[in-house]
């Protein structure tokens, strides 16, 4: 079994690869799959990330990946080390209060933000304090409507990065126009990748996620089920590892792992692996509805304030549509 990805060089104005954007594939056509942009962000990080590193995809340049609204919402993108990536936030997530709140945390946390594809729009303005890189489709956009708009934006010390340049006549344009990045099809095209995947056993993870709703959690359970699967213990490792936390040694241990992890960080990554590996064949339209019922009954939670471990209810709506997911009975999955 193989995992797919393709990355497209991003180029200074002296023609350097300063990093690389990070498209998802789920086989040998160099095209992005008809998958649910949630499902695409957490299987690029669980099938690249957490099985080679994006350090080693990117040959130790900047990785530029595309978040979704959930991934972003539930703050996904701190399992990348800050200095090895950069967030780029889709053009289709909402200009909302809890996506400013989410921005300004991980820029407090030293993750460089970029919003994709964007439109000029001035709901995006209270956004920019936290922004480093500005991507501009020059497709869209005529010279004179992207220069007007700069011109509005000054004040801003925004990186600006033009995508889609196909001819050296738009470069040299962009250049003047204050552009010191480019992306394009004049430059390169996305580059294909693929390598060996460890297999997920779904048994051993849904009895993970079972173990890790309870109250209270047993780390010695949780470790011990995920001894019995080597794909999760090695992405659980590479999880931990890659996080960015200040432990001095690397932690080789599953319970060391989990423990230092915390509660939080350790249900993060189960619903990261959750959402990345139960689907299957199961239609787009379960997954998403098993994100609106996790956020729904996580924010229920927090306003009817449940001491009683309130991250359950964001599991609760989350597999909550586990059944019809994993084609199994359901008196045999709630055992």
């Amino acid at each position: 079994m193989y995992g797919y990805i393709a990355r497209q060089p991003i180029f200074s104005a002296s023609k350097e690869t300063i990093g690389y954007e990070l498209l998802f594939r789920d086989g040998e056509a160099n095209a992005f799959p008809n998958i649910d942009a949630d499902e695409a962000t957490s299987k690029l990080l669980m099938q690249h990330h957490l099985m080679l590193g994006v350090e080693k995809i990117t040959a130790n340049k900047l990785a530029f990946i595309n978040f979704s609204e959930e991934t972003l919402l539930h703050q996904f993108p701190t399992s990348i080390k800050p200095e090895s990536m950069v967030i780029e936030v889709l053009e289709t997530v909402p200009a909302s209060e809890a996506l400013l709140l989410t921005l300004k945390a991980l820029h407090a946390q030293g993750y460089k933000l970029a919003l994709d594809d964007h439109d000029f729009d001035e709901k995006w303005d209270k956004f920019l304090p936290y922004i480093t890189y500005l991507k501009v489709d020059i497709q869209q956009f005529n010279l004179m409507q992207i220069s007007r708009y700069l011109r509005r934006i000054a004040q801003y010390p925004l990186t600006l990065l033009a995508e889609r340049v196909e001819t050296a006549e738009q470069f040299e344009q962009l250049k003047l126009l204050g552009f010191s990045l480019f992306q394009g099809y004049w430059f390169a095209r996305p580059e294909m990748l693929k390598h060996k995947q460890i297999a997920g056993n779904k048994a051993n993870l849904l009895a993970l996620m079972a173990e890790a709703s309870g109250k209270q959690l047993d780390f010695d359970k949780l470790a011990t089920i995920c001894q019995q699967d080597l794909g999760l213990s090695y992405k659980l490792l590479r999880f931990i590892n890659s996080a960015g936390a200040s432990h001095s040694k690397p932690i080789t241990s599953l319970k060391h792992a989990m423990v230092y992890m915390g509660e939080a960080e350790l249900k993060k990554f189960i619903a990261l692996l959750a959402l990345a590996n139960l689907q299957g064949d199961a239609p787009d339209e379960l997954v998403r509805q098993s994100l609106v019922r996790a956020k729904f009954c996580d924010l229920l939670a927090n306003q009817q304030q449940l001491s009683l471990n309130p991250p359950s209810a964001f599991f609760t709506g989350l597999f909550s549509n586990v059944v019809l997911i994993v084609e199994q009975p359901q008196a045999e999955l709630l055992a």
